[in-house]
Parts: C-alpha cells; sequence; structure tokens
C-alpha cells in the first residue's frame, strides 16, 4: 500500500515564504510564516483531501474540479499555490514538465493511504500483494518512484507469496477472460481409445483456423490434432504430459488441451449443437 503525501505547489517567488517559515525554530517565526501561509489562495479540488486540509487549517481555497486545473490556476495567476498529491506533483512539475516554473515545496500537509479493494474471500488480494512485494524486492517500484520524483513516499513491501483459491479463483477467471479452451469431444476420445500421449504446442505459438497443432497418440491410432479458430496459445495443458488419460476421463474439464487469445471472431458450435449434429 502507498502513502500519496498531500504537497504545496506554488511559484518559486511565493514559495520561498513557506520555505523560510519551516526552517525557522522559533514559535513567533513560525505563527508570522503560518500567518501569512494563510494570506494565499489555494487551487484545491474538489472533495479531495487537499481541499479538506486547507479548509481545516483557514487558507483562502478556489475549488476546481481536478487536480490537473488545480495547477492550471497556479498558472494562470488565479491562485497562488495548489494543493494536490505528491504523485501528480512530480510527474507534472518542474523541469521537463508543462509547469517548469512551478515548484513542490517540503512542506507535507497530511498523508492518506490508498488501497485497492477485493472482494471477501478473492485471492486476487493475494495476488496484488505478491506482486508489490516482488516488485519491491527487485527495485521496480524504487525506479518507478524515482522517474516520478515520489521516492520519499514509498512504503516498504513485507514478502508475500501469492495463494490461489483451489475454486472460485478471481485470479483464474481474469487470466481465462479473453481466452478460448481449446481439445477434443467426448465423441473423439471414444473413438480414439485410450490415450497413450499428448503432443501440443508451447505458448507463444500462433496457429490460422484450421491449422494442425499438435498430434494425439492411442492405443488404435495417431491423430493430427486441427485449429479450429486463428489465434495464439496462451498455455498449454502440462499435466496431460504426465497423465495423458484425462483426456478419456473428462475432456472438457481435466483433459483440456490448450488455452489460446483468438485473433478473429469464431463462429464455433457448443458441445449440446455438435451433440445434435452426430445425432441428427
Amino acid at each position: 500500500m502507498k502513502k500519496f503525501v498531500a504537497m504545496l505547489l506554488a511559484l518559486v517567488m511565493t514559495l520561498s515564504l513557506a520555505a523560510c517559515g519551516q526552517k525557522n525554530d522559533t514559535n513567533d517565526t513560525k505563527d508570522d510564516a503560518n500567518s501569512d501561509t494563510k494570506e494565499l489562495t489555494y487551487a484545491v479540488e474538489a472533495g479531495s483531501a487537499g481541499e479538506e486540509v486547507a479548509l481545516a487549517n483557514g487558507y483562502n481555497v478556489v475549488s476546481v474540479d481536478s487536480q490537473a486545473k488545480a495547477l492550471m490556476e497556479v498558472q494562470a495567476g488565479t491562485a497562488d499555490a495548489a494543493i494536490i498529491d505528491s504523485l501528480m506533483a512530480g510527474a507534472m512539475v518542474g523541469e521537463g514538465t508543462s509547469y517548469p516554473n512551478l515548484t513542490i515545496t517540503d512542506q507535507k500537509l497530511t498523508e492518506e493511504l490508498y488501497g485497492v479493494g477485493c472482494r471477501k474471500g478473492s485471492d486476487l488480494a493475494s495476488f496484488i500483494n505478491s506482486v508489490m512485494a516482488d516488485a519491491y524486492a527487485d527495485g521496480v517500484l524504487e525506479a518507478t518512484a524515482e522517474t516520478y520524483g515520489v521516492q520519499a513516499a514509498l512504503v516498504e513491501q513485507p514478502a508475500s507469496e501469492f495463494t490461489a483459491s483451489e475454486s472460485d479463483s478471481d485470479v483464474q477467471y481474469i487470466k481465462d477472460k479473453g481466452t478460448l479452451v481449446i481439445g477434443i469431444t467426448d465423441f473423439a476420445q471414444d473413438q480414439l481409445g485410450e490415450i497413450l500421449f499428448v503432443d501440443l504446442p508451447d505458448a507463444g505459438a500462433s496457429f490460422g483456423a484450421d491449422d494442425e497443432f499438435g498430434t494425439v497418440e492411442s492405443l488404435k491410432t495417431v491423430s493430427s490434432l486441427y485449429m479450429p479458430v486463428a489465434g495464439e496459445v496462451v498455455e498449454r495443458n502440462e499435466a496431460l504430459e504426465g497423465k495423458p488419460t484425462l483426456v478419456n476421463l473428462n475432456c472438457y474439464a481435466d483433459g483440456w488441451m490448450l488455452r489460446i487469445r483468438p485473433t478473429e471472431t469464431p463462429a464455433l458450435m457448443t458441445a449440446a449443437d455438435y451433440r445434435s449434429q452426430l445425432e441428427g
């Protein structure tokens, strides 16, 4: 979970006053600086934490409908400073941005915790935690934070391993979305008899409709497998390597062969339609 810190943004000339106020140690000087700060006009996003803290501190505010527009108010001179999230500030303010004449103060106004919500019992939370932990461990999060100048807001991510749900997995649902499962029908496996070996392509291989993509060997024969629709192989069923008879046991579940991402919109029959065609 990352922390996003609301920061003050202002023109360099205006910021020098706020910065001087933070650097002094005496209470009198701090009070003077706070008094001067309250005389400024701050652009804030309506309904944001920035607006909340500005009003709580008695600041003069101009409320706009986005943080980007808050920066525009400062640029146009209709506000002295803007209060926005530090992550956005790092990306949009300073040299090489659209606002090179604005700068970020070192004054921290407040902190917020942002998180990702998942349904109760979902394995998606475990997956997200593991991804964040890995990204922190290998330096990806730090490099990203440095790119946007917000490394001070980076929060250490504890080690976490993904634990998938045995059933009703949200992670698997997301992975499967937009893919098709390829295999043979119950009629086909019955005609082949006991299956001894299934030869399948690796993930990443691409095939056109009706292309041969593998073979299946049974006690009776060796048969070619043909792709019903053009697409790229996303995953193959590794379990068939050690137990090819899964195709015989349940060809529509554990005995699936490939998962592909189609490159065309397929017009395919359902299992019931296929069964009706055979019986008709």
